[in-house]
């Protein structure tokens, strides 16, 4: 895959960026959302557990998110917003690895047993504070993502999506491997060969191999184009 590079992100509430590592520590402490909170804790609207997650690619560290989301979503909740943000391009298969456990997205009987579970589990059922989890979609050209819980609070659920974004990281400044103009389009047959408009007409893999730089750990995978947000 591309190089790595170092990634910022603009938390929602303040709209200042911070970089990956300082993302986390800021949110715990940001006054916008600290206001935020306390609004929600004088309405009248019904409160629920929250779980404060961050994840991001196990290969491709500088893409991550921060999330918030109800404990009562399921794991099939999460892991469609993992896919429509990131993830989906061919419909195929994923799992999470929980404690020890797999969690899958649609479950095999078979002759010999099966002791992997659905996905069919509320967050708190599997989940707690501290806990550190890992998600692949894909069992051919697999995309790994890690997953930890960094907190869990009362408050109001977003009305607009089940799963917020708190944070996200900028997309990244991927540079053209033949010329070093900004990268829109990255080759799987060469080795993920990154390239630029110009430079795209006279490579030797041609056109079918080619696809977009975007923002995700995905990038470059199987058929992947991009994802919802």
């Amino acid at each position: 895959m591309p190089r790595r590079q170092s990634s910022r992100g603009t938390c929602v509430f303040c709209k200042n960026d911070y970089t990956r590592s300082g993302m986390g520590r800021h949110l715990s402490a940001c006054k916008a959302r600290k206001a935020a909170i306390a609004n929600e804790e004088a309405s009248d609207s019904p409160k629920t557990g929250l779980f404060h997650l961050v994840v991001q690619g196990t290969h491709s560290p500088d893409h991550w998110m921060h999330l918030q989301v109800p404990v009562d979503a399921t794991l099939h909740d999460l892991d469609q917003f993992l896919r429509d943000t990131w993830l989906e391009c061919c419909g195929h298969l994923s799992m999470f690895q929980i404690t020890g456990k797999n969690f899958m997205s649609q479950v095999f009987e078979s002759w010999w047993g099966n002791e992997d579970q659905d996905m069919d589990f509320e967050l708190s059922e599997v989940l707690a504070p501290g806990i550190k989890f890992a998600h692949e979609y894909d069992f051919g050209t697999s995309t790994y993502l890690a997953v930890r819980v960094l907190s869990e609070r009362e408050g109001v659920a977003s009305t607009d999506k089940l799963v917020q974004i708190l944070a996200r990281n900028h997309p990244l400044d991927y540079r053209c491997e033949v010329c070093g103009e900004p990268a829109t389009r990255i080759c799987g047959f060469c080795g993920y060969t990154l390239l630029c408009d110009e430079c795209i007409e006279t490579h030797e893999c041609g056109e079918e191999g080619l696809l977009p730089v975007v923002n995700s750990p995905r990038m470059g995978m199987c058929g992947y184009t991009g994802g919802a947000w």
